[in-house]
């Protein structure tokens, strides 16, 4: 997912206007804080009043197709009610794929649910730096273990997503979290987000140069996505990760 989707981020100065109050009660939890605010969802930091932990919780919020009405979503126009629909099945579908995986380098999603008008995906509220701002911090290039460990993770992270005939499709150095505890992880792989883009026609605005291969442009249809889709934009990533 993008990095305004990460649970990781920096409280923000401002919010958009779109994120619930904090204090706001959902379900057993209590929104804390909201800490990123992307195009497609909102992501909060939260109180779980009955386990007593601090947990992230993502809202499907899509701005530009849904406007905010109490602690309702609703999309902002007939025209916009079917692409909204279709975004929110798709959210919902990926919580449930999230949920399903184990694997210490894939989001893990302890519950979901659909409410107001939207859905909510619970997941733990992981700490660390993406490897975009690990690798700005280094004065040298990484170390050629370091590199080979965390890719090693990636490897078998991807090995379990690509087993149940799931890709990614948009892996960047802004969407691999190190965490805090030394291992990479994948942040979450924006279903929602591509289904809108779709129906929107408005895709390639979300690929990144450089990471995204061809077939992901859609120029020519015959040209299938798969495995190797990751496989090239991780490539890219250890590319961009040995020079800087």
């Amino acid at each position: 997912m993008h990095t305004e989707d990460d649970p990781t981020l920096p409280l923000p100065a401002r919010r958009s206007g779109n994120a619930l109050p904090d204090g706001t009660h959902l379900a057993e939890f209590q929104i804390r804080a909201a800490v990123g605010e992307g195009g497609f969802g909102i992501v909060y930091m939260a109180w779980d009043d009955v386990l007593k932990r601090q947990v992230a919780i993502k809202e499907y919020m899509p701005w530009s197709l849904a406007a905010r009405v109490g602690r309702r979503v609703v999309p902002n126009a007939d025209s916009t009610a079917e692409t909204f629909a279709l975004g929110l099945h798709s959210f919902i579908n990926e919580a449930q794929l999230l949920a399903s995986f184990d694997h210490p380098s894939l989001l893990k999603v302890y519950r979901f649910w659909e409410d107001n008008g939207t859905a909510y995906m619970v997941m733990p509220f992981y700490r660390g730096l993406t490897l975009k701002r690990a690798l700005a911090k280094l004065s040298a290039p990484p170390e050629e273990g370091w590199l080979k460990q965390h890719l090693g993770h990636l490897l078998d992270a991807l090995e379990v997503m690509h087993a149940a005939s799931c890709f990614h499709r948009d892996i960047a150095p802004d969407n691999i979290l190190l965490l805090d505890e030394g291992l990479p992880l994948l942040l979450d792989f924006g279903a929602a987000r591509r289904v809108v883009s779709d129906r929107t026609q408005t895709l390639t605005a979300f690929l990144k140069p450089g990471y995204a291969p061809v077939e992901q442009y859609a120029v020519m249809p015959d040209m299938k996505q798969g495995p190797w889709t990751d496989l090239y934009a991780l490539a890219s990533v250890l590319h961009y990760a040995i020079p800087g």
